[in-house]
């Protein structure tokens, strides 16, 4: 049985549905929605975040496929190591050219929750199970009523 690997267990800052937090928690949500070990995909957030400070979608799109490869390869994420790194290249390329790098531009084009989770499909990479883990908690800020950001 696998365990659920929260945003906070990443340090991962959600509150107000804040960019910063957003993209990170997509880009966690993205390499947990593989057919890896969470603590393999958690280490690879951790190492692309914290120690090679890729924490924006601009910062990613700077990156060669190898670099990210080699990423990955130190959180020992070896299985998806060349596919990841190129939907993770991919995923910054659209997020930056389609919603100016933005996950609230996302979000500001969807008209609802369905719309929010069709949008996140259209990313390479991005299946029902990253899109389930990214709003398991991402759901709670975005459409939460007393934020004012509620798209229900």
């Amino acid at each position: 049985m696998s365990t659920i690997i929260s945003a906070q267990d990443l340090h991962i800052d959600l509150e107000g549905a804040n960019e910063a937090g957003l993209f990170k928690w997509l880009l966690a949500s993205f390499l947990m929605g593989k057919r890896i070990q969470g603590a393999i995909a958690a280490k690879a957030y951790q190492v692309i975040v914290e120690q090679h400070q890729c924490d924006t979608p601009q910062k990613i799109a700077h990156r060669t496929h190898r670099q990210l490869v080699v990423m990955l390869g130190q959180a020992h994420y070896v299985r998806y190591d060349e596919t990841t790194a190129s939907r993770l290249l991919a995923l910054a390329k659209k997020l930056n050219g389609d919603y100016g790098g933005k996950v609230s531009n996302i979000v500001a084009a969807s008209a609802d929750r369905q719309a929010l989770e069709k949008r996140l499909t259209e990313f390479e990479g991005v299946g029902p199970k990253t899109v389930e883990i990214f709003m398991r908690e991402a759901a709670v800020v975005l459409y939460r009523p007393s934020t004012g950001a509620s798209k229900n």
